[in-house]
Order: C-alpha cells, then structure tokens, then sequence
C-alpha cells in the first residue's frame, strides 16, 4: 500500500505567525507516526518562514518513521544540514530563492549533470534520493539517467483539472509518466494539492505510487476534522 508522509511545514507556519513553540513540529511529528503516517516531510528554506534548520534536527532525533527532507540542492546550507542528518530520502525540488511553493519539476536533461553530481553526494551518504519531476516520459527518461532512486510526481496540474471535473484529462500525464517511469526501474512518490477528494482517484490509477507526501490539504482538514483522523482518513484514501 502507498505510504503516507505528512509534510509538517503548516505546522510550523502557524508557530512562527505567533512565536514561541505553539503548536509543537516535535510533538506534532510524533503525533503524526503515532496516528497510523508511515513518513515525515520537511521542506526547509533559506528564510525559515516555516521549517527552521533547528527544527529539522529536532524531528530526526525523535521519529521512528521515515524522514523526507525536500528542498533546493543548489543551497549549501541545505545539503550540510541533509548530510548531518541523514534522513532516509532527500528530495530534490528546483525552487527559487524566495518562491512561497514549489510549482514546477526539474529541466532532467539540462540540468542532467548537475543533478548526477548532487545525487551521488547524497548516495555516498546513504540516503535515498527522489528528484521532483513535471509529468512528461522525457523528463522522467532523463531522471533515469542521473541515476535516482525516485521521482516525485508534482500533482498541482492534476488537482486543478481534477477539481474542475477533467478526472481523465487529469491523470492521463501522469499514468503515462509513471508507466515510463516504472519501466525504468523508478520509484515513484507524488507530492502537491493531494487532498481527500483526489487521492484516491490518483492512486487507483497509479498503484504503483510508494509514497505520497501531503501538507497543506491534511493540515487544513485537521483543523476541522481532528489532527488523528484526519490522518487516518487519508490512509483510507490510499487503500486500492
């Protein structure tokens, strides 16, 4: 069954809207295994508008479950603080300096050596490596080739379409690119606008999805619906 890991970053939004330590990303990552998610996400930047570095280090020393850490490779920072913690995956998304969500996969092919470069760092290191990636065959054939473990399937064009009622037009990119990409030999992971109305959808189709990493849409129901079943009604989501 497709893993859920549940992206924290709102989380930290809100504590840093007031200062202080409320709500808790410790107690909230802790929160969140114990509730059924089988993955954590983190998604530092620069401006720790959200995750702080501290933040990071304080989640790996206390999960049990798996740890994602998203970001920009091309910051220093980021790949020093992936490589003292040594999460189980680094995902690797092209975002600018200052950009409020990420919104776009990587160019795989131009930027295919510089990418091969970054990935053997972190496989050194031990850690599993995912590249965000558009859904199209050429740039999943060029992840391929920077030798990655995974792609992560960026799902905001999937979620829109689906919303306005295009579920076929919706999926059929990303069913084409997941085919390719399990032909060779990818993992693949989706992450972005997920929800509770989508998901399922998604995952019927493409079951072959390992890991689907979800913020904003979980955290915005919890707020309605309960932290704890709000997790356990999107592993529901998941089940085939």
């Amino acid at each position: 069954m497709t893993k859920l890991s549940v992206n924290l970053n709102k989380f930290a939004t809100l504590r840093n809207a007031r200062g202080g330590n409320n709500p808790d990303l410790v107690k909230a990552a802790i929160d969140a295994q114990q509730f059924g998610a089988e993955g954590i996400t983190v998604h530092p930047r620069p401006d720790e508008r959200h995750i702080r570095y501290a933040d990071v280090r304080d989640i790996k020393n206390v999960i049990t479950t798996e740890f994602n850490i998203e970001g920009n490779c091309r910051e220093q920072k980021f790949i020093d603080l992936v490589l003292e913690n040594k999460p189980n995956q680094v995902t690797l998304v092209p975002d600018a300096e200052g950009q409020l969500t990420s919104d776009h996969g990587w160019d795989t092919i131009t930027h295919k050596d510089y990418l091969v470069d970054m990935i053997s760092v972190f496989h050194k290191a031990g850690i599993r490596t995912s590249i965000f990636c558009d859904p199209d065959p050429q740039m999943v054939e060029g992840a391929a080739a920077t030798g990655t473990d995974r792609i992560e399937l960026y799902t905001e064009g999937y979620a829109r379409l689906f919303a306005s009622g295009q579920k076929e037009a919706a999926i059929a990119p990303y069913v084409a690119a997941a085919t390719r990409a399990s032909e060779l030999g990818l993992g693949i992971n989706a992450g972005h606008d997920l929800d509770l109305h989508n998901l399922h959808y998604f995952i019927q189709h493409i079951p072959q999805t390992l890991e689907v990493s979800i913020g904003h849409a979980l955290i915005c129901d919890a707020l309605y619906l309960g932290y704890e079943n709000t997790v356990q009604l999107y592993k529901r989501q998941l089940m085939q």
